[in-house]
């Protein structure tokens, strides 16, 4: 509740025939995809779908998502090792994380980034999440396509999990790339907001932020499940009050559960049915939270 209190002493609500204007919005661009909800509420307006999302990004009108927050595979599960609890665990996250090789994993980076592009408004941004195994190729991607890179933000993950090899540093970074549709972009940026949670000092490009807590897996994991302090920070810092935010690989719904929460509209796509449970509940519990406050 802190940092949405902080945000409201920096933004005015806005008046109702804008936020009415906004519902409208949202309404038609969901009453435009002809495949049904996984999970839909139109009062919260959070709308789920068990789709592949260049299915989904296609229906969705040009121009009309504000913020788009993505964290596609990582393609790891192709035989290696990992830490897990202290032990040493292979890595098989699923048939959706097996790489096809760098060529076809660059273009299906480009196809989605591509149509995440089209949907975004003109003053639209996107946030990408990655390690060193797929960023460089989604950096690429957006330079090909001709995004405006804004920041590389560096996500110091404070309590790594050891490397079991010994052969290399141990991995406690992700990059996180923040970028505008084109290069025309007046992106939106909450400049004081972030100074503010900063201790009145300008806030840098790394990010000191724990991986998630016990409590927000309390329904299930997902393997690549991001801290909802990670996502409160990049809704806050790039959207408006009633923006619309999308997140092309829903996961378990941390994007969901941040966007509801700090009052945005918010649509997700998953191909998983176990991870679009996950979100359902976690999303439920959001919904009795914010009743609560």
């Amino acid at each position: 509740m802190f940092i949405e209190g902080l945000e409201m002493s920096h933004a005015a609500i806005k008046d109702t025939p804008v936020k009415q204007k906004t519902v409208d919005k949202f309404v038609r661009i969901v009453s435009q995809i002809k495949e049904d909800p996984f999970f839909k509420d139109l009062e919260k307006e959070v709308y789920l779908y068990k789709q592949d999302c260049l299915n989904i990004l296609s229906q969705i009108p040009e121009n009309s998502i504000d913020m788009i927050f993505a964290d596609p595979p990582y393609f790891l599960s192709n035989g290696g090792i990992t830490c897990y609890a202290g032990r040493m665990v292979s890595v098989d996250k699923g048939q959706w994380d097996k790489s096809k090789g760098v060529q076809a994993n660059h273009e299906f980076n480009k196809n989605w980034l591509s149509a995440c592009q089209r949907v975004l408004t003109p003053n639209g941004t996107i946030w990408v999440s990655g390690t060193s195994h797929i960023i460089y190729s989604v950096g690429f991607a957006m330079q090909e396509l001709g995004f405006k890179i804004l920041n590389d933000i560096s996500w110091f993950k404070i309590n790594p999990p050891p490397n079991l090899s010994c052969r290399y540093f141990t991995h406690s970074t992700e990059t996180v790339i923040w970028a505008a549709k084109n290069k025309d972009s007046r992106h939106y940026f909450n400049y004081s907001l972030m100074k503010e949670i900063n201790g009145g000092k300008q806030m840098k490009s790394l990010w000191d932020i724990y991986p998630p807590k016990n409590g927000e897996k309390t329904y299930g994991k997902h393997p690549t499940q991001k801290p909802l302090a990670l996502l409160n920070r990049i809704v806050l810092a790039s959207t408006g009050r009633s923006d619309i935010v999308l997140d092309p690989f829903n996961g378990s719904g941390t994007t969901g559960v941040s966007a509801f929460s700090q009052g945005r509209k918010y649509i997700g796509i998953e191909l998983e049915k176990q991870y679009l449970d996950v979100s359902v509940k976690r999303l439920k519990d959001a919904f009795r939270e914010k009743e609560r406050s």
